[in-house]
């Protein structure tokens, strides 16, 4: 997607996939997405959605600064993706927002969900979340938006070609603005995220208000159980902010 004009908007998709396999040698089977924009397309493809509020005016009020996020785990994985950037901020008029802070925020708040439907918590895999991190910076450097990137690859590719220990594998996306004024999700009111843990939570509920992303977190539907995740947030210089969260069942 390319960035053009400064449009306040969000937008937030999800892919997941399977291993169904039979023999030993196949580490995936069958992989399946779906893309939902103005209409459901069927394919490959098992589930995508954006979502666009309109452009509101400025918000006067500012919010406190976050507190001190619980620790997600692992930071210094043993495996990484050779392209993670690593830790990217932006400093906004209440703090200097790190992407660690707003991983850490993102996997706190998806765990709290799950408990409210009593899903056993999301393990952190600092490897995981570091695929999701290569991802989410490879979506504003390359300006796209997508489960797939320009090379072809989807999510499982991407993971498997730095680890390969997961059998079922399955993807978020969401995209969102610091310091600019958006539609709240699902309401008839405005934010404008200022915070780590404000912008944590309105991607996470970004993804609670799509039914499709909504089952990825709670295992409802077609989606996978899943034992472990990470989560990779890329800060533009702008105040874009790309979030990749994937999830992961071991063999």
């Amino acid at each position: 997607m390319g960035r053009g004009p400064p449009i306040e908007t969000d937008a937030s998709e999800i892919a997941s996939l399977d291993d169904q396999s039979a023999s030993g040698g196949s580490k995936v089977g069958a992989a399946l997405r779906l893309l939902l924009t103005l209409g459901l397309l069927c394919g490959l493809v098992i589930g995508a959605m954006a979502i666009a509020p309109s452009v509101v005016d400025e918000i006067d009020d500012l919010p406190a600064p976050s507190e001190d996020p619980p620790p997600a785990g692992e930071r210094d994985p043993e495996v990484a993706d050779p392209d993670d950037p690593d830790g990217t901020t932006y400093e906004t008029d209440v703090e200097t927002v790190t992407s660690e802070d707003v991983e850490d925020f993102v996997h706190a708040e998806v765990n709290d969900r799950r408990a409210e439907h009593d899903l056993e918590a999301l393990e952190w895999d600092g490897t995981v979340a570091s695929v999701s991190r290569a991802h989410s910076a490879d979506m504003h450097e390359r300006e796209y938006f997508a489960h797939t990137n320009p090379d072809g690859e989807d999510p499982y590719d991407r993971f498997d070609d730095v680890a390969g220990y997961c059998r079922s594998y399955g993807e978020n996306l969401a995209m969102n603005w610091l310091e600019r004024s958006v539609e709240a999700p699902n309401e008839s009111t405005t934010v404008e995220y200022q915070t780590a843990e404000g912008i944590a939570e309105g991607l996470v509920e970004q993804w609670m208000n799509s039914p499709d992303h909504r089952d990825a977190i709670l295992e409802d539907g077609e989606t996978q159980e899943w034992d472990r995740g990470g989560v990779g947030v890329y800060l533009s210089e702008g105040g874009e902010v790309y979030a990749t969260h994937n999830f992961c069942t071991e063999w």
